[in-house]
């Protein structure tokens, strides 16, 4: 089998995401035989970096032998089953532990199958809390910029014109505050006052507030500081509303700490999590909770105040032991600690960037780093070009338009951080030519 032979077969039948199929006609779609660590290997014996961690979510490398352990153990005694009336092992363990781990007095696990799904779930049972209280709140406020998946109603919330613009006429009411727009915290107050604007000005019409905490991810990496999330998370308790935190992408380390709203200090009322659950092996999504939240749904037989929500696959037992084996190598491995020395490194090695004239920022939270370019008309597709340069040279850079960014799977190397931003800087250098 060649890279050849089952590109063609490919396109002749699958229609992939995020995907312009034309581009295909001259873009190699790569099939991709096996995976070790942080390198993807194809059926021509090529190899390459990971360096977007296969769409942020793998965290300790593909084809590691402690997860892929425990799932064929799993596996050898139940792969699934109805999430209704039944429970199973695996996912009272990981409900146990996911409260340990996640900040104080979220009590409650509400689990689906994927992170837009997971921000579904949060939105409902927000509007649906206020609700069972006798008031109906039909609006969510996020931010502008921001991006929470693409079905309906996460779609409704988010404010990347790339994904939301199409389907503008078929999604919910929602409103947008202004993000702080650097990681200053003149920035963060300054955004503040404009959202407590907004409250004001939908007072008593609001359900939740929802943030991606930190880093705005498809939103072209945009950053801000941690004050940010604490002063909105005060306006929220001072206006009654809901504060949730989609932690979905920036969760489990990706910003240097276990949850991005530790940073804060806070306890958001819905926190939402996929992505590095299962480590990338599996899809699994989670809404964390609060047990006052939980008692306004709690009662009697009421069709109509009962959270009917539900997914096929909810706590399936293959991907909550993928999510356990996840956890056990963050407990034994120190990985937080250790990826902080990575952090020094890779911030070591962005300021090169600022040489190139063609490099209007870089930036810079925990794991995750980008540098944004300047000067370039959206048509000219520079993010393409340096995306081709990154597999001539082994590493896969998945550009955001003009934003090239580094989200590695924290098993990466020194070496191997070096060849992934070498590979980066080469490419970015050769647009100036």
């Amino acid at each position: 089998m060649t890279n050849k032979e089952l590109m063609d077969r490919d396109l002749r039948h699958i229609w992939h995401p995020c995907t312009q199929m034309k581009d295909h006609e001259t873009l190699p779609l790569i099939p991709i035989k096996r995976g070790k660590g942080v390198y993807l290997y194809d059926y021509d014996g090529n190899r390459y970096i990971d360096a977007i961690s296969s769409w942020w979510v793998n965290l300790f490398g593909h084809s590691n032998e402690r997860i892929n352990e425990k799932i064929k153990a799993q596996l050898d005694n139940l792969e699934h089953v109805i999430f209704a009336g039944f429970t199973h092992e695996p996912i009272v363990r990981l409900s146990e532990r996911l409260v340990e781990i996640t900040p104080k007095g979220l009590n409650k696990c509400f689990y689906a199958d994927n992170g837009s799904s997971a921000i579904e779930v949060a939105l409902k049972m927000s509007f649906h809390y206020h609700k069972n209280g006798g008031e109906i709140k039909p609006l969510f406020v996020s931010l502008k910029n921001s991006y929470h998946g693409e079905t309906i109603g996460a779609l409704s919330v988010g404010d990347v014109e790339l994904y939301k613009d199409t389907y503008e006429e078929i999604l919910i009411k929602t409103v947008q505050s202004e993000v702080p727009k650097d990681m200053s915290e003149e920035a963060a107050v300054e955004a503040a006052k404009k959202l407590e604007e907004t409250f004001i000005r939908y007072e008593g019409e609001i359900s939740a507030f929802i943030v991606e905490p930190l880093i705005q991810c498809a939103g072209y990496m945009h950053m801000f500081n941690p004050l940010f999330l604490k002063l909105s998370y005060d306006l929220c308790k001072k206006y009654k509303i809901h504060f949730i935190a989609d932690e979905i992408a920036v969760g489990f380390g990706r910003t240097g700490t276990m949850f991005a709203c530790e940073q804060a200090g806070i306890t958001p009322d819905f926190m939402c999590l996929s992505k590095g659950l299962t480590g990338g092996y599996l899809p699994l999504s989670v809404v964390l909770t609060t047990d006052e939240i939980y008692s306004r749904f709690y009662c009697d037989y009421n069709k109509y105040k009962a959270f009917l929500h539900s997914h096929s696959y909810t706590g399936n037992p293959l991907a909550c032991s993928a999510a356990n084996a996840t956890l056990d190598i963050f407990e034994e491995d120190g990985v937080i600690e250790k990826n902080r020395i990575k952090i020094e490194y890779i911030q070591k090695k962005l300021q090169r960037f600022k040489e190139l004239e063609n490099v209007k920022e870089i930036r810079q939270t925990g794991m995750v780093a980008a540098v944004e370019l300047k000067g370039y008309d959206p048509m000219e597709r520079v993010g393409l070009k340096v995306y081709r340069y990154g597999l001539k040279n082994e590493v896969l850079l998945r550009p955001l338009g003009h934003i090239i960014y580094f989200m590695p799977p924290y098993v990466i190397s020194f070496d191997e951080i070096d060849k992934m931003m070498d590979v980066a800087y080469e490419g970015i250098k050769t647009l100036l030519k």
